[in-house]
């Protein structure tokens, strides 16, 4: 689970300014934040099957968030996916 203060401190880095919440590459962040915190859980707990159905479910949200963001702005996808550390796998 990320903190108050870890999403604040991604939102400030991603966001155009500290309230600017729901812009695709802020969604982007934040879901990328949760999915490896869900997958450290993963590898301690292999067989918590409901909590892979939730990062999987994350995956998929995130990798809708980047089609979007890439069909509108390449240039801002790429410097996104090489921020975050993120495989550019989107066909």
């Amino acid at each position: 689970m990320i903190t108050k203060e870890q999403r604040a401190q991604i939102v400030a880095e991603y966001g155009k300014d500290e309230h600017d919440t729901g812009s695709a590459n802020v969604q982007v962040a934040l879901l990328t934040a949760r999915i490896k915190d869900l997958t450290e859980h993963m590898k301690r707990h292999p067989k918590d099957f409901h909590s892979r159905r939730g990062l999987l479910m994350l995956v998929g949200q995130r990798r809708r968030l980047l089609v979007y963001i890439r069909n509108n702005d390449i240039n801002e996808y790429r410097e996104l996916i090489a921020k975050l550390g993120i495989r550019d796998n989107i066909q």
